[in-house]
């Protein structure tokens, strides 16, 4: 319940809404494997990237624009102002190994993170 109040999802409610594969809105659960963990808990790396991207607290443009507002936050793909999670995600043509329109399934989320693998990683960050 605490999670649905959007003062308690972060306050800019940045907080990415994941579906499962039948298109129910994926909540956290903290019991066993949770509601998120199943899909990438074999990784700990995959684990950090999507901890990253869900949160939206990642080595990006977005995140340099609002921490440190003097550090470059465009893409480095050049064609995006600000390289932000949606335009990872849906646009950006250095991130384009997997291509699936619903990238809101966390099991196709996943599977773009799996096939991108400098997506939300510090191994390609702006700074």
């Amino acid at each position: 319940m605490m999670f649905q109040a959007s003062n308690t999802r972060g306050r800019n409610l940045n907080f990415l809404d994941l579906l499962d594969d039948d298109l129910h809105l994926l909540e956290p659960l903290y019991t066993k494997e949770g509601s998120w963990i199943k899909y990438f808990g074999h990784s700990n790396s995959l684990c950090a990237r999507t901890t990253r991207a869900i949160i939206n607290h990642a080595p990006i443009g977005e995140y340099c624009l609002h921490f440190f507002p003097n550090e470059d936050f465009s893409c480095p793909c050049s064609d995006y102002l600000i390289e932000s999670r949606c335009y990872i995600l849906h646009d950006c043509r250095r991130f384009n190994n997997y291509w699936n329109l619903r990238r809101d399934v966390i099991s196709h989320f996943v599977s773009f993170l799996e096939f991108n693998s400098n997506a939300f990683s510090f191994g390609e960050s702006i700074t």
